[in-house]
């Protein structure tokens, strides 16, 4: 790894830290900033969705995003592009100490920041949901076949059920981060917003998807101040979001258990029983 950091002589002596591994990226601190490396060419494709897209929409938002600034062009013995990022200074919002009155107090810096992306014009050509993440229909197989193999399958299959026919976003797409759980959200030593990274999965969508945020990682008391500072959310927008929370809920769960992350196992319970009411 040391030899792809030629092309920033200042890293050069900065020791390098992993961060951790996901689906797409492996991630590591050097110094004052954050390398990504994808490990397969989704994860480079999201790169390159951020590289094009992030750095306009950075400064009208009003708490720092992860923006790429470095970007490292392929090798002959790695095949991508990666891109360097100006670490933000905080913990995971999945830490598993990150206690309820901490994530409580961050509802409505949440919701402000999700108001202000959201009412970000999103342009004709910018990135549509290729995955189909707000399909509920198309996405509700998947989820129920991994919700039967729980202990209390059948409670949340029912839940499932209730929120397929959920009516559709009807508005115009809006930016939305596309992948917005708590691993994503940075929380300051102080216990404000510090910042909001991995945006891969941006593009012009349902806000229902960043919504879920209130689901898998406020505290059921704090969704009412969340929902007052974002605005008005219609109960259709509001039960989508339950469904996306429920989707993450099932995955992160098994994700955790499958790799042994404590944080976002507890993340993955935390939104499943969440997602089951309003």
């Amino acid at each position: 790894m040391r030899e792809l950091l030629r092309p920033w002589p200042d890293l050069a002596g900065e020791p390098i830290v992993p961060l951790g591994t996901g689906w797409d990226n492996l991630a590591v601190s050097v110094g004052a900033w954050v390398l990504r490396f994808p490990r397969r060419q989704l994860g480079a494709d999201l790169l390159d969705v951020e590289r094009r897209w992030l750095p306009a929409l950075a400064a009208k938002l009003p708490v720092p995003v992860s923006a790429p600034e470095r970007v490292g062009e392929p090798t002959e013995t790695y095949p991508w592009r990666y891109a360097g990022y100006r670490r933000i200074e905080g913990r995971t919002g999945c830490t598993p100490l990150l206690d309820g009155a901490t994530r409580a107090r961050l509802a409505a810096p949440l919701a402000a920041f999700l108001r202000a992306l959201h009412a970000l014009p999103a342009p004709a050509d910018a990135p549509a949901d290729g995955l189909r993440r707000a399909d509920l229909a198309h996405r509700a197989p998947g989820l129920r076949a991994i919700l039967a193999r729980r202990d209390d399958g059948r409670r949340l299959g029912a839940v499932l059920d209730a929120l397929v026919p959920t009516e559709p976003w009807g508005g115009a797409p809006v930016w939305v981060h596309g992948d917005l759980h708590p691993r994503h959200v940075i929380v300051a030593p102080s216990g404000a917003l510090a910042g909001v990274i991995d945006w891969g999965d941006m593009h012009a969508g349902d806000p229902a998807l960043d919504l879920a945020i209130a689901f898998t990682f406020l505290p059921a008391d704090a969704r009412a101040t969340f929902r007052a500072a974002y605005g008005p959310i219609d109960g259709a927008t509001w039960d989508r979001a339950r469904f996306r929370a429920l989707h993450y809920g099932a995955h992160l769960t098994r994700y955790g258990q499958t790799v042994g992350d404590l944080g976002m196992q507890l993340v993955g319970e935390r939104a499943l029983r969440a997602s089951a009411r309003r």
